[in-house]
């Protein structure tokens, strides 16, 4: 009989490992979405229902709502990340790369978690320098060839694409009960087609830089 205890308890270890990181992968997910809904103070009752999981069961993975934000930017920034690689590697040209990013970018909602991820990004500084870095350079790459394709105007610069994303999925006052979300694709397009060379005429002002989002900091 301790034969077969011995055999049968080890299968058992990575089963119930497999299950707490599905439920910690849940957790993130749904307070991402609350977030983006309800704001930073949404109750964890919420989180939890969305997650299909227990009150205990976030703060068995997460020390307090500082600790959820946390997770939840790293995740984000990490998807960020990896969408800008993923669409300067596989997209045809650089402005269908341009518009992969910038549709995929929206899908996190980032102007509506920026406001509540900025706390989290105060504390997790040095773990988000490396991706934000990627994050510039894959951007600004896209950018450059888009530039030398001849298919982007030449006034505009990467941190211009971050500040219009951000800009154009911010929720409006008064809406959180609307269903906007139906929107945002068409107005990105307008803004991406806005971003065709030649322009129609001159912008304004000089391109933003990501030097100028440093000295906010």
């Amino acid at each position: 009989m301790s034969i077969t205890s011995t055999t049968v308890e080890p299968s058992h270890v990575p089963r119930l490992r497999a299950d707490a990181s599905r439920n910690r992968e849940r957790i993130v997910a749904a307070a991402r979405e609350e977030f983006v809904k309800y704001g930073a103070e949404v109750a964890f009752d919420q989180v939890a229902r969305r997650a299909g999981v227990s009150n205990a069961t976030i703060y068995r993975h997460f020390v307090d709502r500082s600790d959820l934000i946390r997770q939840v930017t790293l995740e984000v920034m990490n998807r960020i990340v990896a969408l800008a690689e993923s669409a300067l590697a596989e997209a045809p040209d650089a402005f269908e790369a341009l518009q992969r990013f910038v549709h995929g970018a929206a899908e996190e909602r980032i102007g509506a978690l920026c406001p509540i991820l900025s706390d989290g990004c105060e504390r997790i500084a040095a773990e988000l320098a490396e991706k934000r870095i990627r994050l510039e350079h894959a951007l600004e790459d896209i950018v450059d060839r888009a530039h030398s394709s001849g298919l982007l105007r030449p006034d505009v610069a990467a941190a211009d694409i971050v500040i219009a994303v951000h800009q154009l999925t911010r929720p409006l006052p008064g809406t959180t009960d609307l269903n906007l979300d139906r929107f945002v694709d068409r107005h990105l397009q307008l803004f991406l087609d806005g971003l065709r060379a030649p322009g129609r005429s001159p912008l304004p002002g000089t391109a933003a830089t990501f030097e100028d989002f440093q000295r906010r900091r």
